[in-house]
């Protein structure tokens, strides 16, 4: 289950990424002779949960255990939300009667592009990584402990002077310099 490592977070980086990048774009292009509300054709929310998810996948990479599941549940609910807001914004109708209301005169036409689809996809994406990351991380190689705080910190090096000759040439034999105190 090593192998599965690698494509899952891979999966999940890219379909965060890709709902994240989606999220940034015009979903819906809306055309009018006539004065248009600004602020309409973005979705915020989606970029955000996204950012979200791709964070996770980051600490996914660092983490072990029952941190790296829950973080992985983490990324799952991001992507959930961005489906939400995608099912939240894919009203519209909703965007062009709000559009309508706001158009004084003349004929609006309102096109959905190909980003809010693009959005639900990276989310779904996220979202099978996400399962399949909380299913499996206890099987996934961790990074090793060496890297991790030490638990009880080494008693301070004396200082020179107090050092006697075999303290010395100890620290030297563990490639320590016992001039500068430091372990």
């Amino acid at each position: 289950m090593k192998a599965s490592f690698g494509p899952t977070v891979i999966a999940g980086l890219g379909g965060a990424a890709l709902a994240a990048w989606a999220g940034s774009n015009d979903w819906v292009k809306v055309t009018a002779p006539g004065p248009m509300p600004a602020d309409l054709n973005d979705s915020p929310g989606t970029t955000g949960l996204a950012l979200v998810a791709l964070a996770a996948w980051g600490v996914v990479l660092v983490t072990r255990g029952l941190v790296r599941r829950l973080v992985a549940a983490l990324a799952g609910l991001a992507g959930i939300g961005v489906i939400v807001t995608f099912f939240g914004h894919a009203g519209t109708d909703a965007l062009g009667r709000a559009v309508e209301s706001e158009v004084v005169w003349g004929e609006t036409q309102r096109a959905t592009t190909p980003w809010p689809y693009l959005a639900l996809l990276g989310a779904v994406v996220t979202i099978a990584a996400a399962v399949a990351g909380v299913r499996l991380a206890p099987r996934w190689p961790e990074m090793g402990r060496k890297y991790d705080a030490p638990a009880a910190a080494e008693p301070a090096a004396k200082p020179l002077e107090e050092q006697s000759t075999l303290d010395v040439w100890k620290s030297l034999d563990e490639g320590r310099d016992p001039t500068t105190g430091d372990q």
